[in-house]
């Protein structure tokens, strides 16, 4: 998540990050953070369309770190499981972020996990 939130607030690329660090991430987030950048254009367009009276840009950027990131998960890790992704972006979102983005993440996820997911 921080690795997302990094690369949106400093409007940079995720190569361009990752040269940045004074130590190299984990293999798996360096994965997650290039899969969020490759498909952005189709996990902005999930979140639109299943976000209630919410627009990408408006959301908490934490919020669009964590939605982001959780949104990838479910449509390119197939082999985590579905409560999971949901479950570690709650968490996320409550320690990081509003006192209401546990709740808005967990909602819009779980909107997007019935459609993208076989169940």
């Amino acid at each position: 998540m921080g690795l997302c939130y990094e690369r949106e607030v400093r409007s940079i690329s995720v190569s361009d990050l990752l040269e940045s660090l004074p130590a190299a991430p984990d293999a798996y987030a360096t994965e997650l953070v290039r899969g969020v950048e490759t498909n952005t254009e189709e996990i902005d367009g999930l979140l639109r369309e299943y976000s209630e009276h919410w627009a990408v840009e408006r959301m908490p950027a934490l919020d669009r770190a964590v939605l982001r990131l959780g949104c990838f998960e479910l449509t390119h890790e197939p082999d985590v499981p579905t409560a999971v992704v949901i479950s570690e972006a709650v968490e996320l979102a409550k320690q990081y972020s509003t006192e209401n983005s546990g709740r808005f993440v967990n909602g819009l996820l779980a909107r997007i996990a019935e459609q993208v997911r076989e169940r």
